[in-house]
């Protein structure tokens, strides 16, 4: 079964969501392709997958990496397999439904038939909502968003958001080996450069609800390293250099921050 879109999910310790999660994705009335990116789950969350692959051979596919090396390594290691086949539309999303699988079909949508380059499924867009937070927990959030937006000057609204659809191109432009951090910072740091080549990003409106099964991985040093990152970031921006430098698909190099 052809897909001209591919779903990446990493996964560590999910297997009360991952069944699931395949099966509602399969269920879609677009054809999605799917790669599960595992480190190392002690709870079999992979041999889940490789039973679920008797389903859905074509479709269904796994990355199995040793240990867990943080949530950006995950997603630039499918990023990378995604790159090596023709997959013209690359999503990120989480294992726990927090991201409403339905959503897929917006997002997609927003890159292939109205000109988006990367699309944000948004918590704080006018229609997007969180459910089953406590209130401390969404001013941390919403605080955490005004202060990117404040200290990098960009317009989106929702810049920590872990549900987002890459044109290929967008991928195939940026240096993924340059690419810093690995958890909150990481999506920060994606939509910063992707926005600082002239990448068009759209929101789309989501309901983002907590996880009813299995163990969030948030912890304060993800929130540490987000609060730093967007100060270097920032100063990288205000020196016009950059560590981060993406290579032109046509052989030219490209300054991230002109």
């Amino acid at each position: 079964m052809h897909s001209d879109s591919l779903v990446i999910i990493p996964t560590y310790n999910e297997r009360e969501n991952i069944a699931q999660m395949i099966d509602t994705v399969f269920a879609l009335p677009h054809a999605f392709h799917l790669l599960v990116v595992d480190d190392g789950s002690p709870d079999s969350t992979a041999a889940i997958v490789r039973e679920k692959q008797a389903e859905y051979p074509e479709a269904l596919h796994l990355l199995e990496r040793s240990g867990k090396q943080g949530l950006g390594t995950a997603y630039i290691a499918g990023f990378r397999w995604a790159l090596e086949r023709d997959y013209a539309y690359i999503i990120e999303m989480d294992c726990d439904f927090s991201h409403p699988p339905i959503k897929l079909l917006e997002l997609r949508a927003a890159c292939h038939e109205r000109g988006a380059d990367v699309a944000v499924g948004s918590r704080y867009v006018p229609g997007g909502a969180v459910k089953n937070w406590p209130l401390d927990r969404i001013m941390m959030s919403r605080g955490a968003s005004l202060y990117v937006r404040l200290i990098m000057g960009m317009p989106v609204m929702d810049p920590t958001a872990g549900f987002v659809c890459y044109r290929r191109e967008v991928l195939e432009t940026m240096e993924l080996s340059e690419v810093h951090f690995k958890g909150y910072a990481f999506q920060i740091e994606m939509k910063y450069t992707a926005y600082c080549l002239g990448y068009k990003i759209t929101e789309v409106p989501i309901t983002f609800e907590d996880r009813v099964l299995g163990t969030s991985k948030m912890n304060t040093s993800i929130f540490k390293e987000a609060f730093v990152g967007v100060v270097k970031l920032r100063y990288w921006h205000s020196r016009g250099t950059s560590p981060c430098v993406a290579a032109d698909p046509r052989g030219t190099t490209l300054a991230l921050y002109p």
